[in-house]
């Protein structure tokens, strides 16, 4: 099924019918992708005395309890709520959820001890493209990334300048395969956090970073529609499901 979005004065073309899901689900099964020394997240039938919430167990529905937290077990969508004491909810950020997107592929450099993504790498990809959203899929890019546990292996990152780098051309939407756009162990200091959304200026508060995305080597670099669907968590971040719609030309 076909429409066309209308999007800076122009039309473009998608087939609704073939979305492209990046997303990593929660499962609550040991292959399920973890960070942050988090144990599995917890899907189970709802205990309450002799009733346990089980069709199997002889109740007539399932009724399940689930424990897990949106940074650590699956794709995300966090706002600058993430690194501000005051509240603020991913669910109050967006206003529209349908984005222009740049789908890139970078091998992460090697800087001292780490491997990260720099400046350079990003200007020479991305080149004079102007996007509201960035999809970055890192290499290697293989199936292990949806099940991998990340805690205390220092995967890639972003160097700060990369981050001012993307909100300095007017990137709102960063997505990215990695745990976080920060170093696993950076004593707080959160730099592509708070370059990304400019915290030591006028913060950009529809900004967002998605994390823990699975980009299928069977999508190619390029421009895409994004739609962003978020689970409506009134939190710093909630679990999400971004689908690429592939532009007809």
């Amino acid at each position: 099924m076909t429409t066309t979005i209308r999007h800076n004065n122009r039309n473009y073309t998608i087939d609704l019918s073939k979305p492209l899901d990046i997303s990593i689900p929660i499962s609550g099964k040991k292959q399920n992708v973890i960070a942050w020394g988090l144990d599995l997240p917890k899907i189970e039938p709802h205990i309450s005395g002799d009733y346990e919430g089980s069709v199997a167990a002889g109740q007539s529905v399932n009724f399940n309890d689930i424990q897990f937290n949106p940074h650590a077990h699956g794709t995300h969508t966090e706002c600058y709520g993430h690194i501000t004491k005051e509240v603020h909810s991913v669910n109050k950020v967006l206003s529209k959820f349908f984005f222009k997107a740049e789908v890139i592929t970078i091998a992460p450099e090697k800087y001292q001890e780490d491997f990260v993504i720099s400046k350079k790498q990003l200007r020479y990809v991305i080149g004079n493209k102007k996007r509201e959203a960035l999809v970055i899929r890192t290499l290697p890019n293989t199936l292990q990334k949806k099940r991998n546990h990340y805690s205390k292996t220092n995967p890639p990152y972003l160097l700060e300048e990369a981050a001012t780098y993307l909100a300095e051309i007017g990137v709102e939407h960063l997505l990215i395969d990695l745990p976080s756009v920060d170093r696993e162990d950076d004593y707080g200091a959160l730099l592509a956090h708070r370059a990304f959304w400019n915290m030591n200026g006028s913060i950009r508060k529809a900004a967002t970073i998605t994390e823990l995305i699975f980009v299928n080597n069977k999508i190619l670099d390029g421009a895409y529609f994004l739609s962003f669907q978020l689970g409506p968590f009134e939190n710093d971040a909630a679990p999400s499901r971004p689908v690429l719609y592939a532009i007809q030309e």
